[in-house]
């Protein structure tokens, strides 16, 4: 009977230190954590460029995996972007009104916290011409819970630009 109930200690034991599922929370990853910090904006925002009223709405999606954010200027095309974790990177792919699709990466994220998060464009789909409009980098700040920042870079017949949007949480 000693010898059995040894046995079933050092099972307990063993099962506790390897870490198995049910025993031990499972520690997020950076880009996790990171991620969590971008879906603290569900919800809708406002702001304004050039005199255009502009409507942000981040929704969660795909159980929690997917911060999906709509983009929608006053009297124009709506546009989606989509935020999710690959590994230690932040993953952006933006459905843009110029009909294509530019994929955009973090470098490996090491400050979760940090107040910036900036995308750079690995490859864009839908491109029919290299000198086409298209995004090629963002950089999402959250300035306070209340208030964020994006300035969007692009390329346009080989020149290159830049569009800074101030929004504010909706209420």
């Amino acid at each position: 009977m000693n010898r059995s109930i040894r046995s079933v200690t050092f099972g307990i034991v063993a099962l506790a230190v390897s870490g198995a599922p049910g025993t031990v929370a499972a520690q997020q990853s950076r880009s996790e954590l990171a991620f969590e910090r971008l879906a603290s904006m569900v919800g809708e925002w406002r702001g304004v460029l050039s005199g255009t009223e502009v409507q942000v709405t981040y929704t969660l999606i795909a159980d929690g995996s997917v911060l999906m954010e709509e983009f929608r200027p006053q009297n124009g095309p709506t546009m989606m972007t989509m935020f999710s974790v690959h590994g230690d990177h932040l993953i952006a792919t933006h459905y843009c009104s110029a009909r294509n699709q530019p994929q955009m990466e973090s470098v490996a994220i090491t400050e979760p916290q940090a107040k910036s998060l900036a995308f750079s464009l690995t490859r864009v789909t839908g491109l029919k011409l290299p000198d086409d409009w298209h995004n090629t980098g963002l950089v999402v700040t959250l300035d306070d819970s209340d208030h964020f920042t994006q300035e969007w870079t692009y390329q346009h017949k080989g020149v290159a630009g830049k569009n800074v949007f101030h929004f504010a949480r909706a209420r």
